[in-house]
């Protein structure tokens, strides 16, 4: 198995959680998934909270791809958000893969 490194600021805080990890294993793609850490919260409910992280994680694979590939971030993330949406509407695999 080939893992990410995890972030040193990760390392260094002893609160940090994972919230997300993706694998690509057996032509298919499963994610674990930490739902329930906002859960009764009120000033970041669950869904907004999962909304900024995905947007987050979006403008990190958009600024990757332009460093790798010297592609434009905005159009990257225009990209990303095009086929985002198009596989939420129009799902290419089932789900697959357990949330803690």
């Amino acid at each position: 198995m080939k893992e990410m490194p995890i972030p040193a600021a990760a390392k260094r805080d002893q609160e940090s959680v994972e919230m997300l990890r993706v694998w690509i294993a057996e032509n298919s793609l499963w994610c674990s998934v930490k739902v329930g850490m906002y859960a009764g919260a009120t000033v970041a409910p669950e869904v907004t909270a999962w909304g900024t992280i995905l947007a987050d994680a979006t403008r990190h694979i958009a600024d990757a791809l332009a460093q790798e590939y010297g592609t434009d971030t905005a159009e990257a993330i225009r990209q990303i958000s095009k086929c985002f949406l198009k596989e939420l509407n129009e799902p290419t695999s089932e789900a697959n893969g357990s949330f803690n």
